[in-house]
């Protein structure tokens, strides 16, 4: 229930960022172009909504599958050294997400105490730059939940995109419909 109700507020927090970021740059891009005046504050909030969506995007990717690996090595492997390597990678990948975390704490602890705002818009810093401790946080929940699978034996791995087999699958359905056309030259 709980995971249901995280993951659809994820995927509408990306579709918002994402519409509303398309949306101010083609409003910058018509009153540039179309009445010589600029929105002053328009690159600033593309550039922190753009990174707001990369990062709600990584965790998103993590979710569906949607990464790419190189991961030839680790498809030969049986299975049960396959989950042991691949738990090794996620755990690397915890430590990771747990030195960014503790990193963006102190930043992010730093820009409140200062009191910094951004440079133009009146919003504090810190503010605007809490996605890399939410990012991270949600990216390593993500990376929990795939240990537990990898650990109880319901995933084996990263659930990551086969480009090689979506190629050949693709040049299949190429040939195919090629050939239904007849060759009538």
């Amino acid at each position: 229930m709980f995971s249901r109700i995280l993951n659809g507020l994820e995927e509408a927090i990306i579709a918002l960022l994402l519409a509303s970021m398309t949306l101010l740059v083609f409003v910058e891009v018509v009153m540039r172009f179309g009445f010589g005046e600029g929105v002053m504050w328009a690159q600033e909030l593309t550039l922190h909504l753009s990174a707001w969506m990369v990062l709600f995007g990584v965790s998103y990717g993590i979710k569906v599958g949607a990464h790419i690996g190189v991961d030839a090595f680790v498809k030969i492997m049986p299975s049960g050294l396959r989950r042991v390597v691949s738990g090794a990678a996620v755990v690397a990948c915890l430590v990771y997400c747990g030195l960014f975390i503790k990193g963006a704490w102190v930043y992010l602890s730093m820009m409140h105490m200062i009191g910094i705002e951004m440079e133009d818009l009146p919003i504090p810093k810190w503010i605007a730059h809490s996605i890399l401790l939410i990012g991270m946080v949600m990216i390593a929940m993500r990376l929990l939940r795939l240990l537990w699978d990898i650990f109880t034996g319901k995933a084996e791995g990263f659930n990551m995109v086969d480009e090689a087999q979506e190629s050949m699958h693709l040049a299949e359905e190429t040939k195919a419909a090629g050939g239904e056309g007849g060759d009538s030259a």
